[in-house]
């Protein structure tokens, strides 16, 4: 069956841009990291793409070990495309990203000039693209001077093999020196992607928003559900089908903690109040800032996809909320 997505796709979401740059993305992205592997459903993965295109999300961004396996998240959406968005293709923002560990050896990880062009190359096959939107350094690299790495994604650019550069899971000192690079290079430099949520505030005390705001680029926060504990699931506890009960993953059952439980019940409360879901609220939370152009989700169904993109819908969280937010997230010391 021909695809024909929603006539009304654009009457969902707002659009922000990027920094100072001319890209605007919607402020719900789905981010492919999860649940689109070699080992997941293809037609699962299908129906929440779908979901999203149809409900204004244009922005689908992947990784080159996004899976698993690695890689396979890449082949899942060159499927998806040919399939069903290639018709559309102009009206997508896709990007990927290379900096963890990808193939052995020397040159299958972190930010040589070596690894980053090969790996957008596997990428762009993987995918059955010309070109990225965006292709991002995933991480910082210790090792490698970091103009290596700048003046990689530069040839990325300039090659046609991706439209824009951008950085992951950099702090905002680092941050500002690769912006410099960039802007010395005249690359177009437009995001910054790191973690945020509610439960996970490392970027406020470390100035990111600031140095994102000063350099003009945009901020495309991952995890803004820290991992789904912001969301209906964990208000009783650790459900059997739950991230925190599987073996593997990044969220630990011992982060689930009856302190956490308890504040996210406040929390919930808060939402309700508002009309939310609470994965709405935490969604709002993060994108109150004007310097986060996005906030990017992940999703096992396309309900979940369908909620988050009524985030907005309740209006900006007012200063009592936001007040009351702190004072369930930063409780006085005894």
């Amino acid at each position: 069956m021909v695809y024909d997505p929603s006539p009304q796709r654009y009457e969902s979401l707002p659009y922000r841009r990027a920094g100072r740059s001319g890209l605007q993305l919607p402020v719900i992205s789905l981010g492919l990291w999860h649940n689109f592997g070699g080992v997941d459903r293809h037609e699962n993965a299908r129906a929440m793409v779908r979901a999203a295109f149809d409900g204004g999300i244009t922005h689908f961004d992947l990784a080159n070990n996004y899976g698993p396996p690695p890689g396979s998240a890449e082949t899942t959406f060159g499927r998806l495309l040919r399939e069903d968005l290639a018709p559309f293709r102009d009206e997508l923002i896709i990007s990927s990203k290379a900096g963890y560990t990808m193939w052995p050896g020397p040159y299958g990880d972190w930010g040589s000039r070596k690894y980053l062009i090969a790996s957008c190359d596997a990428s762009l096959k993987r995918l059955g693209l010309d070109y990225v939107d965006v292709f991002y350094h995933h991480r910082p690299d210790p090792n490698t001077p970091l103009e290596e790495t700048m003046r990689a994604l530069d040839q990325i650019v300039r090659s046609g093999r991706a439209l824009y550069a951008a950085v992951s899971n950099y702090p905002a000192a680092l941050l500002r020196e690769a912006a410099g690079i960039l802007r010395e290079l005249g690359t177009p430099f437009v995001l910054n992607q790191p973690s945020y949520s509610m439960f996970n505030r490392w970027l406020e005390p470390d100035g990111l928003v600031g140095a994102l705001r000063d350099e003009g680029v945009g901020g495309i926060v991952f995890s803004p559900l820290a991992q789904g504990m912001l969301s209906s699931k964990y208000l009783n506890g650790i459900p059997a089908d739950s991230r925190a009960a599987s073996a593997t993953g990044f969220l630990k059952a011992e982060q689930v903690t009856p302190e956490r439980i308890e504040q996210i019940r406040a929390l919930n409360a808060i939402a309700q109040a508002r009309g939310q879901t609470l994965a709405q609220l935490a969604l709002a939370w993060v994108l109150r800032h004007p310097e986060i152009t996005s906030a990017l989700i992940g999703a096992s169904r396309p309900e979940q996809i369908t909620d988050a993109i009524g985030a907005l819908k309740a209006g900006p969280i007012t200063d009592d909320e936001l007040a009351r937010i702190e004072a369930i997230l930063s409780p006085p010391s005894a």
